[in-house]
């Protein structure tokens, strides 16, 4: 069961990034000649229109076919008579949708549940917060300057750093603000600690459930792109990436532990899950990257600068050269997902 989850949840995430595109196309009068939720041979079709809707054997990815998209072509309804502006407006669409639908799924996750607020509810004694005189009740507020509105967002920070440098802690306690410097301590798994605990959810109004609905898409877009910078920088390895075969395990085992609890429980879980993927998906896919929404934005700014777009057949060279690298990097982490399975 767990698996047809994870599979719902892929799906309805890629077909409404393919929506933006498709949405933005045909308000652009450019015709979409496919539209397709998955990838290889066709399982099932139907044509309304010039668009062919259909399922796609290999549940993975999707299709949004353009007239003129990775061709020369220039008629009317095709993508490369349209204005650099509006073809930049149909290629970013697909990533500012997985935004809308993470931000969509936040709401009724703050709505249901509440926020996480950064109120401290254990505090290790001896420990290094201990030591800097936090105690349980006291409320973050900012870390080293930056404003914490949630308790994941400081637990990610500290998890994140994780140098053992002294953390800069602004708290509330019974109404007023104190400053604490803590040196985190090293643990027996390798990390460095400051051993508190939070994780109290607090429901809130209407204006308080859109603004904690925009700082949880917030939080797990900068936790994306600082993950990707971490990879970069070396400090966090390629074998610790997850790909499909990896994210249903997780979405798998996350609903055997939720059922015990109850479909909501469930419910709750998945739309936890479908926020951090969707959100993932639109980060990754703005990456300025070959055969990504992203590498054809670069492409496109590049023709907004010089007032000429890039010849075509130099612009498919380097996407298919990016999708060649892409294919193979997808194998690896494939393989990666498979070995930590039967490990």
């Amino acid at each position: 069961m767990g698996i047809i989850i994870a599979l719902i949840v892929f799906s309805v995430i890629i077909i409404f990034h393919e929506f933006g595109h498709f949405l933005l196309a045909k308000k652009n009068g450019i015709g979409v000649t496919e539209f397709a939720l998955g990838m290889g041979p066709t399982i099932f079709g139907v044509k309304r229109g010039e668009t062919t809707y259909c399922l796609k054997a290999l549940p993975i990815g999707g299709l949004c076919a353009m007239v003129g998209e990775d061709s020369d072509e220039v008629g009317e309804n095709s993508f490369n008579s349209k204005s650099v502006w509006q073809r930049m407006s149909v290629v970013a669409a697909g990533p500012i949708f997985n935004f809308i639908m993470a931000f969509v799924f936040a709401l009724i996750l703050v709505a249901v549940v509440g926020y996480d607020t950064p109120v401290i509810s254990k505090v290790e004694e001896n420990g290094p917060a201990w030591e800097a005189g936090i105690r349980e009740g006291d409320v973050i507020h900012s870390l080293n300057g930056h404003r914490i509105y949630m308790y994941k967002e400081f637990r990610t920070e500290v998890l994140m750093d994780n140098s053992g440098e002294p953390l800069t802690l602004e708290l509330e306690r019974d109404g007023e603000l104190y400053s604490t410097v803590v040196t985190p301590a090293l643990s027996d798994n390798g990390t460095y600690m400051i051993q508190i605990y939070g994780g109290a959810y607090e429901k809130t109004g209407f204006f308080e459930t859109l603004k904690y609905g925009a700082l949880e898409v917030r939080y797990w877009i900068t936790t994306t792109a600082k993950s990707l910078v971490q990879l970069v920088s070396g400090r966090v390895s390629v074998n610790d990436l997850s790909g499909p075969v990896g994210i249903v395990t997780m979405i798998d085992d996350t609903y055997n532990e939720a059922k015990s609890y109850g479909w909501l429980d469930v419910f709750l879980n998945m739309i936890n899950i479908s926020i951090l993927l969707s959100a993932n998906l639109g980060v990754m896919n703005l990456l300025p990257l070959p055969a990504l929404d992203g590498g054809r934005l670069v492409f496109l700014i590049v023709e907004a600068i010089r007032g000429k777009p890039v010849p075509p057949e130099k612009e498919g060279w380097v996407h298919t050269a990016g999708l060649v690298l892409l294919m193979v990097l997808m194998v690896f982490i494939l393989y990666n997902d498979i070995q930590k399975i039967l490990l």
